[in-house]
């Protein structure tokens, strides 16, 4: 269990489809790159606090399990998850700009350290910022910064960027509002693969957000984690209790 938490929360959430889909649209020509970013950008992400519950299924090569999440977000300060398992709470997360904590019940266990963790395991530099990004569905890589390459690719708007420290990122797009469909980063040195996909989208209180992301990593394992938004509610006064156990022990992950 320690390893599907820890896993769990690298990657993090999903599993049951909303029904309630945002219309979307094919590319069909070779719109500027500023186009594309800013129309992915201009979507709107104006609230205070957003409070998210979730079905989440975690598989790898040896074992599948189905997760339930209540996700707390506060605004560019807090990102709260509670997961459990058959109605029973297991884990639990605190993530802000400065520290990711979480700790779980079955092996007594905690880790808390900054972001050089997730960093190492995804291949690619994170903050609290792209963590929230992700759960947003936004783009993980602030697109502003950079030059990156435009082309059609399945009938959707594909930027590129190759970096110079063996990592390639891609983004995916959808025209009708440059809603993002799929990210990639890939280390070839490493034979590392993360690739995140937003299926589908609903609009609440003006704004989009994905009725579910699946997510696939591949280094020495494969990893695969599916989360469905069953409801989201925003601009709620949520609380995040948050305290581990005394008598837990920390743990280390490479």
């Amino acid at each position: 269990m320690k390893y599907i938490v820890s896993a769990f929360f690298v990657l993090l959430f999903i599993g049951c489809k909303s029904k309630q889909m945002v219309a979307t649209a094919a590319a069909s020509d070779a719109t500027e790159v500023s186009k594309i970013i800013n129309g992915h950008y201009a979507n709107e992400t104006d609230f205070k606090t957003l409070n998210i519950k979730a079905n989440a299924k975690y598989e790898d090569d040896k074992q599948s399990h189905s997760l339930n999440a209540d996700i707390r977000i506060k605004k560019n300060e807090i990102i709260w998850i509670n997961i459990k398992m058959i109605g029973f709470p297991v884990a639990k997360a605190l993530i802000t700009p400065t520290k990711v904590s979480y700790y779980e019940k079955i092996n007594n266990t905690y880790f808390e350290g900054d972001f050089t963790m997730l960093s190492n395991w995804l291949g690619t530099d994170l903050d609290f910022t792209k963590v929230q990004n992700l759960f947003l569905g936004k783009a993980i890589d602030d697109l502003s910064k950079g030059k990156w390459i435009s082309e059609i690719n399945e009938k959707l708007f594909k930027l590129s960027k190759t970096s110079t420290a063996d990592i390639s990122k891609d983004f995916y797009f959808e025209a009708a509002n440059f809603l993002l469909k799929k990210e990639t980063i890939t280390q070839a040195s490493q034979n590392r693969v993360l690739e995140i996909q937003y299926p589908s989208y609903k609009e609440v209180e003006r704004m989009f957000l994905p009725n579910e992301i699946n997510i696939k990593a591949a280094q020495k394992d494969k990893i695969a984690i599916d989360i469905a938004y069953k409801n989201t509610t925003f601009n709620e006064d949520l609380s995040y209790s948050y305290a581990i156990p005394s008598d837990y022990k920390a743990i280390q992950i490479d």
